[in-house]
C-alpha cells in the first residue's frame, strides 16, 4: 500500500476484511486492528511521536496556555497504549476515561483534570467520533481546555465532527451500514465483533 501508515497495518496483519461489527454499532467489511499493530512497541512509539509532534506545534503556536498540554486523555479499552505515547512524546501526563456500570463514560481510579488545564483526546480508530466527543464533554465539564483530538486512524473519510480541531495519521472511507441494511447480514454472513467493546 501506498500509505506508509496503513502499510504498517497491513504487514502485521491488522487490516482485516470480513463481516464486522463496530463499536458504533454499524457493520462493514473491513476493519483496522489497531491492537495487533500497537502490540509491537516501536510502531507504537513511531505513531505517538508523529501525534505528537503535530500536538506539540499547536500549543507552541499560541493555542495552549503557557504553550504547553498538560495531559492527553483516551478512551479505554482502544486508546490506552496510543494515548500513552502521545503523552510520553509530549513530556506530560496521560489519564483515561472508562465506562461505569450504567455505560455512562467518566473519570476513575482517583484520575483528575483541572479546570484550566490544556487537554488532548487521542483515540486508536474513529468512525463516527463518539467516543471522542464524550470524553470532550468530560473534560470540558472539568473546565479544561481541549486543544484538539487525534487518532492513529480516520474511517470516516474526514467526516467526523468531534467539535474541536482533529487529525488522524491516515484517513480513508470504509464502508459502513446500519446493522438493518448491511447486505452482509442479508446474506447470512457470520458477524465478529473484534472491538474492545462488544455488546449484544
Amino acid at each position: 500500500m501506498s500509505d506508509p501508515v496503513l502499510a504498517v497495518f497491513e504487514t502485521t496483519g491488522a487490516y482485516l476484511r470480513g463481516h464486522f461489527r463496530l463499536t458504533s454499532g454499524l457493520h462493514s467489511p473491513e476493519y483496522l486492528q489497531c491492537a495487533k499493530v500497537l502490540q509491537y512497541p516501536a510502531h507504537a512509539a513511531t505513531f505517538g511521536a508523529a501525534l505528537g509532534r503535530h500536538f506539540a506545534g499547536m500549543a507552541a503556536g499560541g493555542k495552549a496556555a503557557a504553550g504547553k498540554i498538560d495531559a492527553v486523555v483516551s478512551p479505554a479499552m482502544g486508546g490506552l497504549i496510543i494515548g500513552h505515547e502521545v503523552a510520553r512524546a509530549l513530556g506530560t501526563r496521560f489519564v483515561f476515561t472508562e465506562r461505569d456500570a450504567a455505560g455512562r463514560m467518566t473519570l476513575r481510579r482517583g484520575f483528575a483534570i483541572e479546570p484550566g488545564e490544556t487537554t488532548v483526546v487521542i483515540e486508536d480508530v474513529i468512525t463516527t467520533g463518539g467516543s471522542t466527543r464524550e470524553v470532550i464533554e468530560i473534560l470540558k465539564g472539568c473546565g479544561a481546555t481541549v486543544l484538539g483530538a487525534g487518532s492513529i486512524i480516520d474511517r470516516s473519510g474526514g467526516q467526523a465532527d468531534v467539535g474541536v480541531p482533529r487529525i488522524a495519521l491516515a484517513t480513508l472511507q470504509v464502508t459502513a451500514w446500519p446493522p438493518e441494511s448491511c447486505p452482509l447480514c442479508q446474506q447470512g454472513q457470520p458477524i465478529i465483533k473484534p472491538g474492545s467493546r462488544n455488546v449484544g
